[in-house]
């Protein structure tokens, strides 16, 4: 079974980002994502609106590291500390060595290329540090661009799973991505 401490937390670099701890401090730009239309079109979860929800999350994500059993990256600029996005793992499996991927970024931070960055480093923790076997994204099959970034980084499409996911009041379809360590 995989063995996962999460303590010190791990600190990442890119060229142009950091990938740090998410921390109360964060709460303003933890709902200017979460509450931002664009950055949460294919999320499947409501847009948050107060201090409390972005609060919750962030709790959500301490309690995770405390217990081993999810971590979460806040992404920042290198010259600048504020929070640009997230990223992390969650739902972790460890019988079965496996963990799922999640990420977001702030619209403006589109297209430069910083998003394949921190998937990049993530990737890299998880199979080299985690010692993952496989890595999965369940992704909104109609976000192209996540599916192109997943695709860029060998993620191959293993399931599409016609309306399993109930939001905002329809069935919506989901699309599964998969990585597998062969480092």
């Amino acid at each position: 079974m995989l063995e996962l401490n999460f303590l010190p937390f791990p600190t990442l670099e890119t060229e142009r980002l950091i990938l740090r701890k998410v921390t109360m401090a964060d709460s303003q730009d933890v709902l200017t994502l979460r509450g931002d239309i664009d950055a949460m079109r294919y999320i499947g979860k409501p847009i948050s609106t107060t201090f409390d929800e972005a609060r919750d999350l962030i709790t959500r994500i301490q309690d995770g590291l405390e217990n081993n059993t999810a971590i979460g990256w806040a992404i920042s600029l290198k010259n600048n500390p504020q929070l640009i996005g997230t990223i992390g793992f969650h739902q972790i499996d460890k019988q079965h060595y496996r963990a799922e991927i999640g990420y977001m970024l702030l619209p403006q931070f589109w297209n430069k290329g910083l998003m394949s960055e921190a998937i990049q480093q993530v990737l890299d923790y998880g199979f080299n540090t985690m010692k993952l076997h496989s890595i999965q994204a369940n992704i909104d099959p109609n976000n192209k661009v996540s599916a192109a970034i997943l695709k860029k980084y060998n993620f191959v499409s293993e399931a599409y799973f016609k309306e399993n996911f109930f939001f905002n009041g329809k069935f919506m379809d989901s699309e599964i991505f998969s990585l597998l360590n062969k480092r």
